[in-house]
C-alpha cells in the first residue's frame, strides 16, 4: 500500500469514528472493500443507503430492547412466530452457521436483507462483538423508521 493511500485510510478511520462509529460513518470505499468480503449466498444485498438506515433501526431497537441477537434467539422466536426485520451479516463464516435462516424468513413471508458487516451490526447493536444475525421488532417509539426499513427490505428482489 503507498504511503498516500495509507493516510488516506487513516483518515477514513478517523472520520467514522468522529462521526458516532462505523454504523453512521461508512464511507462508499469502505463499503465497497466489505462488500469483496461477502458470501456468495448474501443476496438481496442492502444498499448502502438502505444498510445505514438498517443500522440506524438497529441502533433505535436495542436502546428500546426490541431486538432479537444471534443465530439461536433469532430462530427460536421465527419458530415461535414472531414477526419483524431479519438482519444478516454478509461476510459470516462458515456459511452453514446461518443458511437456513432465509429459507425460514420466506416461509413465514419476514423480510431479510444482508448488510457486508458483522462487526458492524454489533456495533450498531451496541454489543462489542460482532453479530451475524439481528431480528428487529416494531416498536411505537421508532415507528416511521422501522415503517420505511421494512418497505425498502420488502422490495428488494429476493433469489431464486
Amino acid at each position: 500500500m503507498t504511503k498516500v493511500k495509507k493516510e488516506k485510510g487513516i483518515k477514513e478511520e478517523a472520520g467514522a469514528t468522529e462521526t458516532g462509529g462505523t454504523e453512521t460513518g461508512v464511507t462508499e470505499k469502505s463499503y465497497q472493500e466489505l462488500i469483496a468480503n461477502i458470501n456468495p449466498i448474501a443476496n438481496p444485498l442492502a444498499t448502502k443507503k438502505l444498510s445505514k438506515k438498517l443500522y440506524k433501526c438497529v441502533k433505535k431497537a436495542s436502546k428500546l430492547k426490541q431486538i432479537r441477537r444471534g443465530v439461536k434467539e433469532v430462530q427460536k422466536f421465527i419458530n415461535k412466530g414472531e414477526t419483524g426485520i431479519v438482519v444478516l451479516a454478509g461476510d459470516t463464516l462458515p456459511i452453514d452457521v446461518y443458511c437456513h435462516l432465509p429459507v425460514m424468513c420466506e416461509d413465514r413471508s419476514l423480510p431479510y436483507a444482508y448488510i457486508p458487516s458483522k462487526v458492524d451490526l454489533g456495533s450498531s447493536a451496541g454489543s462489542k462483538r460482532p453479530t451475524c444475525v439481528i431480528m428487529i421488532k416494531s416498536h411505537e417509539d421508532y415507528k416511521e423508521a422501522y415503517d420505511e426499513c421494512f418497505d425498502e427490505v420488502s422490495s428488494l428482489p429476493k433469489p431464486l
